[in-house]
């Protein structure tokens, strides 16, 4: 009997000993898988964040003009650099109501960003709002009144590139005589900050220079610039300098120079790409062109987006990747590069867009 107990005492003792045993190991296993679940969450959101894919629509004024082709080489390189979702969208014309209807259907497909550089500033704030109430990003260019985008990319401050275009023609002009500007459209914000700026300059440093009919909308069409320079050659024949602001301008203004053989009389400077005015700048209707590199400023642009939403600080000195885009300017919501370029006949042979 006395066996029997010890051995039920001895089997008792080991049970809880075995027990014991279990619970601790239960409880050890317990702790370490909830510690690696919480590490393999962190890694895991790490990961996301990094290789999260993104959907940015750039909705241009108006398609199928080079100015757009080319900012089309700096989003295929950025999607090659990055495998985002980047593409150029936009109307055939330049007419507002028609971007608008645009920024709807890509807010309808649920894009996660849009740049959007617009015809009209006011035409757009309500749809941009919008956007971003459905929490798109939206990110502006060429709009520096914009109220509803969460930032502006400028390529550089506007008023001081239409001070410096107002320089360049000023020198050519000898400081005198008569001129004229021309804008894509009334309501293009960067347009009119560059001829106001310009007209300023001139009536507070060139009080022999005179502005004449300024302003002709050309509707980003060069038959229009082209009419309009005919009018003005018709009604003021002593005008002797041309600015133009949209890409279409100085090309229509130097073909009708051509027709009347004023290139030696006239001076024509505006913003244009070479591959747009090269033939005028070897025949000197046009005698200068100044731009900012589109390819470089679709790259900024979508790398902007990108940013802001992977929640990155954006603030006084952030950079981006392409030249002219490196520690920017931040003043708001507007960000300010330093990005023109000057060419004439001496140096065209330099650049292939």
């Amino acid at each position: 009997m006395k066996k029997m107990l010890s051995v039920l005492l001895a089997c008792s003792m080991l049970a809880g000993i075995l027990a014991g045993c279990s619970s601790g190991s239960k409880e050890t296993k317990t702790e370490t898988t909830a510690e690696t679940t919480e590490e393999t969450t962190a890694e895991t959101k790490t990961s996301a964040d990094t290789d999260e894919k993104y959907t940015v629509a750039i909705v241009v004024k108006i398609t199928g003009i080079a100015w757009y082709d080319r900012m089309q080489v700096g989003i295929d390189q950025f999607v090659a650099d990055t495998g985002m979702d980047v593409y150029i969208t936009g109307a055939d014309t330049a007419d507002p109501a028609e971007q608008v209807a645009v920024i709807e259907d890509l807010i309808a497909q649920g894009v996660d960003a849009m740049v959007v550089i617009p015809n009209s500033t006011e035409a757009v704030e309500t749809v941009l709002q919008k956007a971003r109430d459905k929490g798109i990003v939206v990110v502006t260019h060429e709009a520096t009144d914009v109220k509803n985008a969460d930032y502006d990319l400028e390529a550089f401050n506007n008023a001081e590139y239409g001070q410096h275009l107002m320089e360049l023609l000023a020198e050519m002009m000898g400081e005198e005589g008569e001129y004229t500007t021309f804008l894509g459209a009334l309501t293009a914000t960067s347009h009119n900050e560059w001829i106001d700026a310009e007209v300023a300059l001139q009536e507070e440093k060139y009080p022999n220079m005179k502005v004449v009919s300024s302003k002709n909308e050309t509707t980003e069409d060069s038959e229009v610039a082209y009419q309009k320079t005919q009018e003005i050659l018709r009604t003021y024949p002593d005008v002797k300098g041309f600015l133009g602001s949209a890409m279409a301008d100085v090309p229509g203004v130097a073909r009708a120079i051509e027709e009347q053989g004023l290139e030696d009389s006239t001076y024509v400077v505006g913003t244009c790409l070479v591959s747009t005015a090269e033939q005028y700048l070897e025949s000197g209707a046009i005698d200068k062109i100044t731009f900012w590199d589109p390819a470089d400023a679709g790259y900024a642009l979508a790398e902007l987006c990108v940013k802001v939403l992977n929640g990155e600080d954006i603030s006084d000195g952030v950079s981006l990747t392409p030249d002219g885009y490196k520690n920017l300017t931040v003043n708001g919501n507007i960000i300010n590069g330093s990005a023109w370029i000057d060419v004439d006949k001496d140096n065209m042979s330099e650049y292939d867009f």
